[in-house]
Protein backbone atom coordinates (compact mmCIF):
# COMPACT_ATOMS: atom_id res chain seq x y z
CA UNK A 1 0.00 0.00 0.00
CA UNK A 2 2.73 2.51 0.53
CA UNK A 3 5.05 1.46 -2.31
CA UNK A 4 7.44 3.90 -3.22
CA UNK A 5 6.34 6.22 -0.86
CA UNK A 6 9.20 8.18 1.21
CA UNK A 7 8.56 8.02 5.07
CA UNK A 8 11.02 9.73 7.38
CA UNK A 9 10.97 8.49 10.79
CA UNK A 10 12.01 10.69 14.12
CA UNK A 11 12.85 8.96 17.22
CA UNK A 12 13.22 10.65 20.08
CA UNK A 13 14.04 10.08 23.65
CA UNK A 14 11.33 7.64 24.86
CA UNK A 15 11.14 4.13 26.57
CA UNK A 16 8.87 3.78 23.49
CA UNK A 17 11.68 4.39 21.46
CA UNK A 18 12.09 0.52 21.31
CA UNK A 19 9.05 0.43 19.32
CA UNK A 20 10.78 2.40 16.55
CA UNK A 21 12.28 -1.30 15.00
CA UNK A 22 8.68 -2.58 14.62
CA UNK A 23 7.41 0.35 12.74
CA UNK A 24 10.60 0.85 10.36
CA UNK A 25 9.97 -3.44 9.67
CA UNK A 26 6.34 -2.73 8.99
CA UNK A 27 6.73 -0.02 7.01
CA UNK A 28 9.55 -1.03 5.11
CA UNK A 29 7.25 -4.51 4.96
CA UNK A 30 4.31 -2.23 3.37
CA UNK A 31 6.79 -1.01 0.36
CA UNK A 32 7.96 2.43 1.82
CA UNK A 33 11.40 3.95 1.64
CA UNK A 34 12.53 4.48 5.29
CA UNK A 35 15.11 6.45 6.50
CA UNK A 36 15.34 7.53 10.03
CA UNK A 37 16.36 10.35 12.27
CA UNK A 38 17.10 10.21 16.06
CA UNK A 39 17.88 12.47 18.77
CA UNK A 40 21.07 11.90 20.81
CA UNK A 41 18.77 10.91 23.74
CA UNK A 42 16.57 8.63 21.35
CA UNK A 43 20.42 6.90 21.30
CA UNK A 44 20.09 5.58 25.36
CA UNK A 45 16.99 3.68 24.14
CA UNK A 46 17.37 1.76 20.99
CA UNK A 47 20.98 1.93 18.89
CA UNK A 48 21.07 3.58 15.58
CA UNK A 49 22.25 0.45 14.03
CA UNK A 50 19.34 -1.34 14.53
CA UNK A 51 16.95 0.92 12.93
CA UNK A 52 19.80 1.51 10.00
CA UNK A 53 19.42 -2.53 9.61
CA UNK A 54 15.88 -2.85 9.30
CA UNK A 55 15.45 0.39 7.06
CA UNK A 56 18.82 -0.54 4.92
CA UNK A 57 19.11 3.22 5.19
CA UNK A 58 22.10 5.04 7.83
CA UNK A 59 20.63 6.51 10.25
CA UNK A 60 20.96 10.65 10.68
CA UNK A 61 21.50 12.00 14.32
CA UNK A 62 24.08 14.60 13.76
CA UNK A 63 24.31 17.96 11.59
CA UNK A 64 27.75 17.03 10.81
CA UNK A 65 29.48 13.51 9.12
CA UNK A 66 32.92 14.93 9.49
CA UNK A 67 33.62 18.36 10.77
CA UNK A 68 37.04 18.20 9.28
CA UNK A 69 36.34 17.66 5.96
CA UNK A 70 32.95 19.68 5.42
CA UNK A 71 30.67 17.18 5.33
CA UNK A 72 26.65 17.60 6.78
CA UNK A 73 23.59 16.21 6.76
CA UNK A 74 21.38 18.58 4.50
CA UNK A 75 18.23 19.20 6.55
CA UNK A 76 16.67 20.78 4.08
CA UNK A 77 17.11 17.57 1.35
CA UNK A 78 15.85 15.49 3.90
CA UNK A 79 13.03 17.34 4.60
CA UNK A 80 12.01 17.86 0.43
CA UNK A 81 12.83 14.03 0.05
CA UNK A 82 9.57 12.88 2.27
CA UNK A 83 6.36 11.97 1.55
CA UNK A 84 5.26 12.03 5.29
CA UNK A 85 7.27 13.04 8.29
CA UNK A 86 6.15 10.91 11.10
CA UNK A 87 7.81 11.67 14.72
CA UNK A 88 7.51 8.32 17.00
CA UNK A 89 7.81 8.55 20.34
CA UNK A 90 7.40 12.24 20.07
CA UNK A 91 8.40 13.89 23.72
CA UNK A 92 6.91 16.47 25.38
CA UNK A 93 10.41 18.04 24.86
CA UNK A 94 10.02 17.23 21.28
CA UNK A 95 6.42 18.42 21.05
CA UNK A 96 7.34 21.59 23.08
CA UNK A 97 10.45 22.37 20.70
CA UNK A 98 7.85 21.59 17.32
CA UNK A 99 5.22 23.96 18.44
CA UNK A 100 7.48 27.07 19.53
CA UNK A 101 10.10 26.83 16.38
CA UNK A 102 12.73 25.94 18.80
CA UNK A 103 15.89 24.20 16.61
CA UNK A 104 18.39 22.39 18.48
CA UNK A 105 18.96 18.67 16.89
CA UNK A 106 18.95 18.01 13.48
CA UNK A 107 15.55 16.38 13.63
CA UNK A 108 13.71 19.86 14.36
CA UNK A 109 15.57 20.99 11.72
CA UNK A 110 14.28 18.74 9.41
CA UNK A 111 10.58 19.24 10.60
CA UNK A 112 10.95 22.91 10.28
CA UNK A 113 12.12 21.99 6.71
CA UNK A 114 9.59 19.72 5.94
CA UNK A 115 7.32 20.29 3.16
CA UNK A 116 5.10 16.90 3.57
CA UNK A 117 2.33 16.16 5.88
CA UNK A 118 3.83 15.37 9.61
CA UNK A 119 2.62 13.03 12.00
CA UNK A 120 3.20 12.44 15.60
CA UNK A 121 2.49 9.99 18.29
CA UNK A 122 3.59 11.59 21.48
CA UNK A 123 4.49 8.89 24.36
CA UNK A 124 4.91 10.38 28.00
CA UNK A 125 4.02 9.78 31.66
CA UNK A 126 -0.03 10.32 32.56
CA UNK A 127 0.46 13.54 34.06
CA UNK A 128 3.07 15.00 31.41
CA UNK A 129 0.98 14.38 28.68
CA UNK A 130 -2.08 16.22 30.95
CA UNK A 131 -0.24 19.04 31.76
CA UNK A 132 -1.65 22.18 30.32
CA UNK A 133 1.63 23.10 28.43
CA UNK A 134 1.02 20.20 26.49
CA UNK A 135 -2.41 20.18 25.55
CA UNK A 136 -1.85 23.68 24.31
CA UNK A 137 1.45 22.42 22.64
CA UNK A 138 -0.44 20.09 21.12
CA UNK A 139 -3.32 22.30 19.77
CA UNK A 140 -1.07 24.40 18.02
CA UNK A 141 0.55 21.72 15.94
CA UNK A 142 -2.99 20.49 15.07
CA UNK A 143 -4.03 23.90 14.37
CA UNK A 144 -0.89 24.15 11.63
CA UNK A 145 -2.27 20.57 10.33
CA UNK A 146 0.25 18.29 12.28
CA UNK A 147 -1.55 15.08 12.47
CA UNK A 148 -1.76 13.73 15.98
CA UNK A 149 -1.69 9.83 16.84
CA UNK A 150 -3.40 9.85 19.92
CA UNK A 151 -1.52 7.58 22.38
CA UNK A 152 -3.48 4.65 24.37
CA UNK A 153 -4.28 4.01 27.75
CA UNK A 154 -2.22 1.32 29.67
CA UNK A 155 -0.01 0.93 32.33
CA UNK A 156 3.33 3.64 31.95
CA UNK A 157 6.94 3.54 33.07
CA UNK A 158 6.02 5.06 35.68
CA UNK A 159 3.68 2.42 37.30
CA UNK A 160 0.92 4.67 36.68
CA UNK A 161 -2.17 3.21 34.43
CA UNK A 162 -3.34 6.05 31.81
CA UNK A 163 -3.57 8.09 28.95
CA UNK A 164 0.21 8.30 27.51
CA UNK A 165 1.37 5.19 25.89
CA UNK A 166 2.68 5.58 22.40
CA UNK A 167 0.07 3.94 19.74
CA UNK A 168 1.48 0.37 18.66
CA UNK A 169 3.11 0.10 15.67
CA UNK A 170 0.67 -1.55 13.93
CA UNK A 171 -2.14 1.38 14.32
CA UNK A 172 0.51 3.67 13.62
CA UNK A 173 1.07 1.99 10.19
CA UNK A 174 -2.60 1.74 9.26
CA UNK A 175 -2.90 5.74 10.27
CA UNK A 176 -0.05 5.80 7.00
CA UNK A 177 -1.58 3.67 5.03
CA UNK A 178 -4.89 5.30 5.75
CA UNK A 179 -3.87 9.08 5.27
CA UNK A 180 -2.15 7.91 1.57
CA UNK A 181 -5.12 6.18 0.69
CA UNK A 182 -8.00 8.63 1.30
CA UNK A 183 -8.37 9.61 -1.86
CA UNK A 184 -7.87 6.10 -3.28
CA UNK A 185 -10.73 5.53 -6.30
CA UNK A 186 -11.54 2.51 -4.33
CA UNK A 187 -11.50 3.60 -0.78
CA UNK A 188 -14.05 1.89 1.33
CA UNK A 189 -15.25 -0.45 -0.93
CA UNK A 190 -15.45 -4.43 0.08
CA UNK A 191 -14.17 -6.46 -2.91
CA UNK A 192 -14.14 -10.37 -2.74
CA UNK A 193 -11.88 -12.33 -5.45
CA UNK A 194 -10.85 -16.32 -5.76
CA UNK A 195 -8.25 -17.05 -7.41
CA UNK A 196 -6.10 -20.21 -8.34
CA UNK A 197 -7.34 -24.14 -8.77
CA UNK A 198 -9.19 -26.23 -6.63
CA UNK A 199 -8.01 -29.58 -6.35
CA UNK A 200 -10.52 -32.71 -5.65
CA UNK A 201 -9.43 -35.15 -4.06
CA UNK A 202 -9.64 -39.01 -5.47
CA UNK A 203 -7.42 -40.19 -2.59
CA UNK A 204 -5.15 -39.30 0.51
CA UNK A 205 -2.90 -38.62 -2.78
CA UNK A 206 -4.39 -38.19 -6.13
CA UNK A 207 -6.53 -34.98 -6.93
CA UNK A 208 -8.21 -33.68 -9.99
CA UNK A 209 -7.47 -30.44 -11.04
CA UNK A 210 -5.72 -27.70 -13.71
CA UNK A 211 -3.06 -25.75 -14.46
CA UNK A 212 -4.01 -22.55 -12.97
CA UNK A 213 -1.37 -20.66 -11.06
CA UNK A 214 -3.19 -17.98 -8.99
CA UNK A 215 -1.35 -15.08 -10.76
CA UNK A 216 -4.37 -13.15 -12.75
CA UNK A 217 -6.22 -13.30 -9.06
CA UNK A 218 -3.78 -12.28 -7.24
CA UNK A 219 -2.85 -9.27 -9.47
CA UNK A 220 -6.54 -8.43 -9.00
CA UNK A 221 -6.33 -8.94 -5.28
CA UNK A 222 -3.06 -6.51 -5.05
CA UNK A 223 -4.43 -3.90 -7.36
CA UNK A 224 -7.66 -3.66 -5.76
CA UNK A 225 -6.04 -3.38 -2.55
CA UNK A 226 -3.70 -0.71 -3.92
CA UNK A 227 -6.17 1.43 -4.70
CA UNK A 228 -7.76 1.08 -1.56
CA UNK A 229 -10.19 -1.90 -1.50
CA UNK A 230 -10.65 -4.00 1.44
CA UNK A 231 -10.18 -7.03 -0.48
CA UNK A 232 -10.38 -10.48 0.62
CA UNK A 233 -8.88 -13.10 -1.06
CA UNK A 234 -10.06 -16.80 -1.64
CA UNK A 235 -7.16 -18.79 -3.20
CA UNK A 236 -6.91 -22.23 -4.09
CA UNK A 237 -3.69 -23.92 -4.17
CA UNK A 238 -1.23 -21.48 -5.59
CA UNK A 239 2.79 -20.79 -4.14
CA UNK A 240 2.31 -16.58 -5.35
CA UNK A 241 2.35 -14.35 -2.28
CA UNK A 242 -0.22 -11.78 -1.78
CA UNK A 243 0.22 -8.54 0.54
CA UNK A 244 -0.40 -9.02 3.92
CA UNK A 245 -2.81 -6.43 4.08
CA UNK A 246 -5.01 -8.68 2.22
CA UNK A 247 -6.95 -10.90 3.80
CA UNK A 248 -5.94 -14.17 2.13
CA UNK A 249 -7.98 -17.32 2.77
CA UNK A 250 -6.45 -20.68 1.34
CA UNK A 251 -8.92 -23.24 0.60
CA UNK A 252 -8.52 -26.79 -1.59
CA UNK A 253 -11.37 -27.85 -3.12
CA UNK A 254 -14.43 -26.33 -4.91
CA UNK A 255 -16.79 -27.00 -1.51
CA UNK A 256 -14.13 -25.31 0.45
CA UNK A 257 -13.61 -22.27 -1.88
CA UNK A 258 -17.74 -21.78 -2.06
CA UNK A 259 -18.42 -22.25 1.77
CA UNK A 260 -15.27 -19.31 2.33
CA UNK A 261 -16.94 -17.00 -0.74
CA UNK A 262 -20.29 -17.35 0.33
CA UNK A 263 -18.93 -15.79 4.14
CA UNK A 264 -17.99 -12.69 2.82
CA UNK A 265 -20.38 -12.47 -0.85
CA UNK A 266 -23.30 -10.64 0.45
CA UNK A 267 -21.39 -7.50 2.64
CA UNK A 268 -18.92 -7.27 -0.79
CA UNK A 269 -19.61 -4.22 -3.43
CA UNK A 270 -17.70 -6.09 -6.09
CA UNK A 271 -17.05 -9.73 -6.60
CA UNK A 272 -14.51 -11.33 -8.67
CA UNK A 273 -14.40 -14.95 -9.21
CA UNK A 274 -11.35 -15.39 -11.05
CA UNK A 275 -10.80 -18.34 -9.68
CA UNK A 276 -10.36 -21.46 -12.16
CA UNK A 277 -13.08 -24.11 -10.48
CA UNK A 278 -13.27 -27.79 -11.26
CA UNK A 279 -16.90 -28.49 -12.83
CA UNK A 280 -16.47 -32.41 -11.37
CA UNK A 281 -15.30 -33.48 -8.35
CA UNK A 282 -15.22 -37.64 -7.44
CA UNK A 283 -18.66 -38.86 -6.38
CA UNK A 284 -16.38 -41.47 -3.51
CA UNK A 285 -13.48 -40.40 -1.80
CA UNK A 286 -11.51 -42.90 -0.30
CA UNK A 287 -9.64 -42.23 3.08
CA UNK A 288 -6.87 -44.94 1.89
CA UNK A 289 -4.48 -44.59 -1.50
CA UNK A 290 -5.92 -46.62 -4.44
CA UNK A 291 -3.20 -49.33 -4.81
CA UNK A 292 -1.93 -49.60 -8.52
CA UNK A 293 -3.42 -53.17 -10.01
CA UNK A 294 -4.00 -54.66 -13.69
CA UNK A 295 -7.69 -53.43 -13.58
CA UNK A 296 -9.48 -50.73 -15.07
CA UNK A 297 -10.09 -47.59 -13.25
CA UNK A 298 -13.47 -45.92 -13.00
CA UNK A 299 -13.92 -42.83 -11.18
CA UNK A 300 -17.28 -41.48 -10.92
CA UNK A 301 -18.15 -37.74 -10.88
CA UNK A 302 -20.44 -34.96 -10.13
CA UNK A 303 -21.03 -31.78 -10.71
CA UNK A 304 -19.63 -28.97 -8.22
CA UNK A 305 -21.44 -26.00 -6.64
CA UNK A 306 -21.45 -23.56 -9.51
CA UNK A 307 -19.94 -20.48 -7.38
CA UNK A 308 -20.50 -18.14 -10.51
CA UNK A 309 -24.33 -18.73 -10.72
CA UNK A 310 -25.53 -19.45 -7.23
CA UNK A 311 -23.80 -15.76 -6.80
CA UNK A 312 -25.80 -14.61 -9.70
CA UNK A 313 -29.16 -16.05 -8.61
CA UNK A 314 -28.38 -14.40 -4.90
CA UNK A 315 -26.70 -10.71 -6.12
CA UNK A 316 -28.66 -7.42 -5.00
CA UNK A 317 -25.85 -4.75 -4.68
CA UNK A 318 -23.09 -6.67 -6.36
CA UNK A 319 -20.93 -5.62 -9.43
CA UNK A 320 -20.55 -9.24 -9.93
CA UNK A 321 -17.55 -10.68 -12.56
CA UNK A 322 -16.71 -13.68 -14.01
CA UNK A 323 -13.94 -15.51 -16.12
CA UNK A 324 -14.42 -17.33 -19.06
CA UNK A 325 -11.20 -19.61 -20.37
CA UNK A 326 -12.01 -21.15 -23.66
CA UNK A 327 -10.57 -22.71 -26.54
CA UNK A 328 -13.32 -22.39 -29.73
CA UNK A 329 -16.42 -20.20 -30.12
CA UNK A 330 -14.70 -18.13 -27.41
CA UNK A 331 -17.21 -14.92 -27.88
CA UNK A 332 -19.90 -16.44 -28.43
CA UNK A 333 -19.71 -19.06 -25.36
CA UNK A 334 -18.12 -15.94 -23.18
CA UNK A 335 -21.58 -13.95 -23.91
CA UNK A 336 -23.52 -16.85 -23.43
CA UNK A 337 -22.00 -17.37 -19.93
CA UNK A 338 -22.58 -13.90 -19.12
CA UNK A 339 -26.16 -14.34 -19.60
CA UNK A 340 -26.68 -17.59 -18.41
CA UNK A 341 -24.73 -16.49 -15.06
CA UNK A 342 -26.32 -13.45 -14.44
CA UNK A 343 -23.27 -11.55 -14.49
CA UNK A 344 -22.58 -7.95 -14.60
CA UNK A 345 -19.06 -8.75 -16.90
CA UNK A 346 -17.27 -11.77 -18.11
CA UNK A 347 -13.20 -11.61 -18.86
CA UNK A 348 -12.57 -13.64 -21.50
CA UNK A 349 -9.04 -15.49 -21.98
CA UNK A 350 -8.62 -18.22 -24.96
CA UNK A 351 -6.00 -20.79 -24.84
CA UNK A 352 -5.84 -19.80 -28.60
CA UNK A 353 -3.53 -17.08 -27.72
CA UNK A 354 0.06 -17.30 -26.77
CA UNK A 355 1.19 -15.96 -23.65
CA UNK A 356 -1.79 -15.94 -22.20
CA UNK A 357 -4.18 -18.50 -19.95
CA UNK A 358 -2.56 -20.53 -17.17
CA UNK A 359 1.16 -20.25 -15.88
CA UNK A 360 2.17 -16.96 -17.52
CA UNK A 361 2.88 -13.69 -16.43
CA UNK A 362 0.93 -12.17 -18.98
CA UNK A 363 -2.35 -12.16 -20.07
CA UNK A 364 -4.56 -10.94 -23.38
CA UNK A 365 -8.08 -10.79 -22.33
CA UNK A 366 -11.64 -9.27 -23.65
CA UNK A 367 -14.23 -7.67 -20.97
CA UNK A 368 -17.69 -7.81 -21.85
CA UNK A 369 -20.10 -5.98 -20.24
CA UNK A 370 -23.97 -6.79 -20.30
CA UNK A 371 -24.88 -4.44 -23.01
CA UNK A 372 -22.30 -6.75 -25.50
CA UNK A 373 -19.70 -3.78 -25.18
CA UNK A 374 -16.55 -5.39 -25.26
CA UNK A 375 -12.66 -4.00 -24.09
CA UNK A 376 -10.07 -5.96 -25.21
CA UNK A 377 -6.06 -6.03 -24.65
CA UNK A 378 -3.61 -6.75 -26.35
CA UNK A 379 -1.13 -8.87 -24.63
CA UNK A 380 -0.04 -7.68 -21.35
CA UNK A 381 1.23 -8.47 -17.91
CA UNK A 382 -1.56 -9.89 -15.71
CA UNK A 383 -0.95 -6.68 -13.25
CA UNK A 384 -1.71 -4.16 -16.40
CA UNK A 385 -4.46 -6.67 -17.57
CA UNK A 386 -6.06 -6.24 -13.66
CA UNK A 387 -5.21 -2.25 -13.98
CA UNK A 388 -8.06 -2.70 -16.73
CA UNK A 389 -10.48 -5.05 -15.46
CA UNK A 390 -10.48 -2.99 -12.27
CA UNK A 391 -10.88 0.73 -14.64
CA UNK A 392 -13.76 -1.08 -16.55
CA UNK A 393 -14.93 -1.86 -12.76
CA UNK A 394 -14.62 1.52 -11.50
CA UNK A 395 -16.33 2.93 -14.19
CA UNK A 396 -19.73 1.35 -13.92
CA UNK A 397 -19.46 1.94 -10.34
CA UNK A 398 -19.34 5.93 -11.33
CA UNK A 399 -22.33 6.10 -13.62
Amino acid sequence: MLKGKNILIGVTGSIAAYKAALLVRLLVKQGAVVKVVMTDAAKEFITPLTLSTLSKNPVLSDFYNNKTEGSWNNHVELGLWADMMLIAPATAKTISGMASGFCDNLLQAVYLSARCPVMIAPAMDLDMFQHFSTKENLTTLQNNKVIVIEPNDGELASGLVGQGRMAEPEEITQAIVDYFGANKPLKGKKILITAGPTYEAIDPVRFIGNHSSGKMGIALAEEAYNLGAKVVLVCGPSSVASNDGIKRINVRSAEEMFNAAKQHYDVCDVAIMSAAVADFTPANKTDKKIKKSDANLAITLKPTVDILKTFGQQKKHQILVGFALETDNELENAKGKLKNKNADFIVLNSLQNKGAGFGHDTNQIQIIDKNNKITASGLVTKQAAAKQILEVILNTTHD
